[in-house]
């Protein structure tokens, strides 16, 4: 993978094999953006990622799908056994995802609507944030630092508060008039809700 492998930077650096891993990802795609990685999966079925992948599994909870076996079933029959026959699907390649088990849940701000919602298996969801941890480090080398959308601590929140700072140290480029930033301004502060329901400060939005 690199010179510089995940385990020499685990011993250097004090941290955990999955965090090292994930730098060395990260470093190898930062200095190369051509690079090309050829072999991720096996990385996918390791043990220490599977691992880290059903702690997070188990912290957001949810519920069973199809196989109605719920994170409860999983500890109370053995995680270890479980992801162990995980990996070994997944090394076989007979893993196979099952069906998303679909509910409706009610809209929010929406009384009487309903909107679907596909649940995943618990193993399914654990063999998703296996492929987030080994996949997110490559993608995040590419991602500029004004990009927010879909990366780990960061949020539309974050980048409204971002154009929020700039416009108040009066930094906006862009605006020809007066009445235009004026009117930026005016957006910035307006509330989630009119911005998201098709209201527009701006003219031609």
């Amino acid at each position: 993978m690199s010179a510089v492998s995940a385990r020499s930077v685990s011993c250097a650096k004090g941290v955990d094999r999955v965090r090292a891993l994930q730098r060395v990802l990260y470093r190898c795609a930062k200095q190369d953006r051509d690079r090309r990685f050829h072999a991720l999966y096996d990385k996918v079925a390791r043990s220490d990622v599977l691992w880290k992948a059903w702690g997070e599994v188990r912290a957001n909870r949810g519920a069973p799908g199809v196989d109605g076996i719920a994170i409860g079933d999983v500890v109370a029959s053995g995680v270890g056994e479980f992801l162990d026959e995980l990996a070994k699907q997944l090394r076989a390649g007979t893993y196979r995802p099952r069906p998303l088990r679909r509910v409706y849940i009610p809209k929010p701000g929406r009384p009487g609507q309903l909107r679907p919602l596909g649940i995943p298996c618990v193993a399914d969801r654990v063999v998703m944030a296996a492929a987030k941890i080994v996949l997110e480090p490559i993608f995040e080398a590419d991602f500029l630092p004004s990009s927010y959308g879909f990366r780990p601590g960061l949020s539309a929140h974050h980048a409204l508060e971002t154009v929020r700072t700039t416009v108040n140290r009066g930094k906006v480029s862009g605006c020809s008039t007066p009445t235009s930033e004026a009117a930026l301004t005016k957006s910035i502060h307006m509330p989630w809700s009119f911005r998201l329901s098709g209201g527009c400060a701006i003219g031609g939005c």
